[in-house]
């Protein structure tokens, strides 16, 4: 079993800065990333990371978010940059066993269904 446990998130104003972590406890998972959810609005796969550090973003948050990862420690770190108010969601933090070839299909479509999730934490950004 793995745990997820996040930390980070809360409220800033319009082109602000958060970062967000994501401790995986259990056993060492090789792609993590990040999903959000504002109300009334699909999932959305924000970014993952293999254990090469090969990432994958969302086009609407490139440039802005930056996922980086402590293998060592089995974290994920995720800094937001120029925040906009459409960044306001639940970010979820997510893991799935992979291959670094597979991670960012896998993360996509198999770790909504069948990977590891964090409780979620909120990130609401005012205009």
């Amino acid at each position: 079993q793995v745990h997820l446990v996040e930390s980070g998130g809360g409220s800033v104003q319009s082109g602000g800065s958060l970062r967000l972590s994501c401790k995986a406890s259990g056993y060492s998972v090789y792609c993590m990333g990040w999903f959000r959810q504002a109300p009334a609005t699909e999932r959305e796969g924000v970014v993952c990371i293999d254990i090469n550090g090969e990432t994958r973003y969302a086009d609407s948050v490139k440039g802005r978010f930056t996922i980086s990862q402590d293998n060592a420690l089995n974290t994920i770190y995720l800094q937001l940059n120029s925040l906009k108010p459409e960044d306001t969601a639940m970010y979820f933090c997510a893991a799935i066993p992979s291959t670094p070839s597979y991670c960012a299909d896998d993360f996509l479509f198999r770790a909504p269904k069948t990977g590891y999730w964090g409780l979620r934490t909120q990130v609401t950004v005012s205009s």
